[in-house]
């Protein structure tokens, strides 16, 4: 495919634009003062007016020319090559070594249902001897 012989489709440029800033059709719409539809059909044109160009870009946060000159590749590139993450949840998803034993951790739990046990039965010896107590004093 030769991309020189390529057609600078505005429309195209500015849905992708769009869409690439999570913007849909009707809210550049309501922006631009118009309906849903006619934003389709000018996303659907190959050259559009400087005015609605310039108008359209302003919404979008981008210029003119941004626009006429946008490249999607180009675009990509350069999310490829500066993405960072500004915090630890990538590195974390990806690498997952706990700061615990997690068998000490089992061993923890077992010792305390014990205990919980223990608690529970001495509570029972303690109310059958009441109850004893109280059959004695009948």
């Amino acid at each position: 495919m030769n991309t020189s012989n390529k057609i600078n489709h505005i429309g195209r440029k500015i849905g992708r634009i769009r869409e690439l800033r999570g913007m849909k059709q009707e809210a550049l719409a309501i922006e631009l003062g118009v309906s849903q539809q006619t934003v389709s059909a000018m996303e659907n044109k190959e050259n559009i007016e400087t005015e609605l160009l310039s108008q359209v870009a302003k919404i979008l946060g981008v210029t003119p020319e941004a626009i006429e000159n946008f490249s999607e590749e180009a675009v990509f590139n350069i999310m490829n090559n500066t993405f960072t993450s500004n915090d630890t949840s990538t590195l974390n998803a990806i690498n997952i070594q706990p700061n615990f034993n997690p068998l000490d951790k089992l061993v923890e739990a077992f010792e305390e249902n014990k205990k919980l046990y223990e608690r529970l039965v001495q509570a029972e010896k303690d109310k059958v001897s009441y109850l004893e107590h109280l059959l004695k004093n009948k």
